[in-house]
């Protein structure tokens, strides 16, 4: 055991002591067919193929969350858990936010108090409606309070911290390409890397990174949607307001493969 444990403190020095190589994607298009090549590519960088078993999990390789499986009781104008995609639907992420929590918008079948919630977060502010487009519909999602966010990794439905080869998101209506962002932290906390999302105003943007084989993986990533918050009378332009929809990221796996072995 104690040959074991000295080989791998040996791995773990050298995984730290390696610069992270992050090979980034990113598009726009003004309609959803229109980033979806992108998409596609980004998902093959990953693997896993095309056919979606429980929890998202493409092969093993990869996972993809939608947000249009989240049930009503969870959805606009009600708040989502943040740790719903690893509990109600174990998918391997906790999100945090210094906001107030988290919200995926209403969809024409709920039907709870205040459902079925304008689409698109218009129960927040009316002109939201119309600012924001569906990739996937009919839900979109965003933090509340903040226009930041953290996604934490973990073995699907546990709270062992995992990391990730790659992670990437669909973002609606990016309007100046300075302000929306995705960064890269490492199992260490230490950041890997920082890139902005192309913006195309009204359309799309795909945004993603991953590391190849035997590199510093993915344990954090911390997003940026715009330079504002959603909230009544808050409109778009007066500052860039910025929502997501699909995530797509690399199968969780234990720390000890941030050395690089999947």
């Amino acid at each position: 055991m104690r040959v074991i444990l000295i080989c791998l403190l040996g791995l773990a020095t050298y995984a730290t002591s390696v610069e992270a190589q992050v090979t980034i994607r990113s598009g726009t298009g003004a309609n959803a067919a229109a980033i979806t090549t992108v998409r596609d590519q980004f998902r093959t960088d990953l693997g896993g193929g095309t056919v979606a078993g429980a929890g998202g999990s493409f092969g093993g390789l990869r996972r993809e969350i939608n947000w249009d499986g989240v049930p009503a009781a969870l959805a606009a104008p009600n708040n989502l858990p943040a740790n719903f995609f690893n509990v109600n639907s174990p998918r391997g992420v906790v999100f945090a936010t210094p906001g107030t929590g988290f919200q995926v918008s209403g969809a024409t079948g709920d039907s709870g108090a205040g459902q079925p919630a304008a689409a698109n977060f218009g129960n927040i502010d009316p002109s939201y409606t119309t600012t924001f487009q569906q990739f996937s519909p009919q839900r979109l999602f965003t933090s509340l309070g903040s226009y930041i966010f953290d996604v934490n990794f973990f073995v699907a439905g546990t709270n062992i911290p995992a990391t990730v080869k790659g992670f990437g998101l669909i973002l609606t209506d990016v309007d100046v390409a300075s302000t929306t962002a995705v960064q890269f932290f490492d199992a260490g906390n230490t950041s890997m890397a920082t890139f902005l999302a192309p913006a195309l105003n009204g359309g799309f943007s795909f945004l993603g990174g991953f590391v190849g084989n035997g590199q510093t993986r993915i344990a954090r990533v911390r997003v940026t949607l715009g330079n504002g918050t959603l909230a009544a009378g808050q409109l778009d332009g007066g500052s860039d307001l910025v929502v997501a929809d699909d995530f797509i990221y690399g199968e969780p796996l234990d720390v000890i493969f941030a050395y690089g072995f999947e």
